[in-house]
Order: C-alpha cells, then structure tokens, then sequence
C-alpha cells in the first residue's frame, strides 16, 4: 500500500530536516527535504535511505546513478531530471508531476506512483518489476525496450504512450485508459479487457499490416 502521509512512514520517526544542497556521490540516510528548491544540482552516484521529499521541486538537476531505497515523494516536482541508470526499490511518489525526465536503463522494484502527472518520461531500456501506476496521468511516456513484469495501470490514463520492442510479464493494463503506440508483439504478456481489446482492434492490425476495408 503506498504511503499517503508522512506519519505513516515506518521511518517517519527517525527523519531529519535537512536544508543543505544535494551533492554527488553522497549517502543521505533519514533525510527529510522539505518545501526545499533543488534547482541545477549534481547528486549523481548518491544513495538515498529512507528519506522523504515534502513539497520539493528538482529542477535541471542530475541523479544518474543514484539509489533510492524506502524513499517517499509528495505533492513535489521533478522537471528536466536526469535519472538514468538509477535504482530504485520501495519508492513511493503520490501526487509527483514528473516532466521531462531521462530514466533509461533504471531498475525500479516494488514502487508506487499514486495519483502522478506524467509528461516526456523516458523508461526505455528499464527493468519494472512489482510496479504501481495508480491513478496517474501519462503523456508521451517512452517505455521501448523495457521489461515489465507484474506491474498495473489502475485507474491511470495512457496518452501517446510507447509500448514497442517491450517484454511484458503479467501486466495488467485493466482498469486503464489506452493511448498506445504498439508493435506487433509487444502486448504479449498483457492482461485487457475485452472492451479495451476492441478499442485496440485498429492499433494492432495496424502494427500486423492488416488492411481493413469495408469498401
């Protein structure tokens, strides 16, 4: 279940107020960033260990190669992020707008977006695994090449979003609202209503070259 209030982190306790600019190569254990404006930073090769993010926004700013384990994001920003190659692993972001973010050839593990507003993400080339989109908005959301195993799309909104060249595992698109560019094989492996199989019908004869014509 994700964390919908600080009080309910089982580390909320032992957080600390941290005011100081995030830098590269640190280790931030029980750091609390709260309201802070993180703007042109360079924290590549940092491990983030229970920490919380509060009202923040991460602007220009660079985390390749960082690590987030059992971290929580709210109602924060993260806009033109690097993130690639990053690990992340018991993460929950709820109420994130997240625009404009590199996060190719991440690893993400049991991690929860509830309730995001997604904008230019690049997930190509990630492995998701255990993964929640709950509720959320994606716009132009690239996840060619990934590999997605049990992961869903509850209640979330799927607007010009890639699926191609992708290997699926038990991922469950019910409940979903589908924009998606599609290739011939990279639905294997999805679970969908019968409705939305309709709604899919000419995406997929499409990406086969079936020719429809009732003429």
């Amino acid at each position: 279940m994700a964390w919908q209030e600080l009080a309910d982190l089982p580390f909320a306790r032992a957080l600390q107020h941290h005011e100081a600019s995030l830098a590269s190569a640190e280790s931030y254990d029980g750091a609390h960033f709260d309201h802070a404006e993180l703007d042109g930073a360079d924290a590549s090769g940092s491990n983030f260990l229970e920490c919380a993010f509060t009202g923040v926004t991460v602007q220009d700013s660079r985390l390749d190669r960082a690590q987030f384990s059992d971290v929580w994001l709210h109602n924060s920003r993260l806009l033109g992020v690097s993130l690639t190659r990053t690990g992340w692993r018991d993460v929950t972001l709820t109420g994130v707008v997240m625009a404009g973010i590199e996060l190719f050839s991440s690893l993400l593990r049991r991690v929860t977006f509830d309730r995001c507003k997604m904008e230019g993400v690049n997930f190509r080339d990630c492995d998701l695994t255990d993964v929640t989109f709950d509720g959320c908005m994606l716009r132009e959301v690239d996840f060619g090449g990934a590999r997605i195993t049990r992961t869903s799309f509850p209640g979330s909104r799927l607007t010009a979003t890639t699926l191609t060249q992708v290997t699926l595992d038990r991922v469950d698109l019910r409940g979903a609202e589908l924009g998606l560019t599609v290739d011939p094989t990279s639905l294997r492996g999805a679970i969908v209503t019968t409705a939305q199989l309709i709604d899919m019908a000419p995406v997929l004869a499409e990406g086969i070259g079936i020719v429809v014509d009732d003429q």
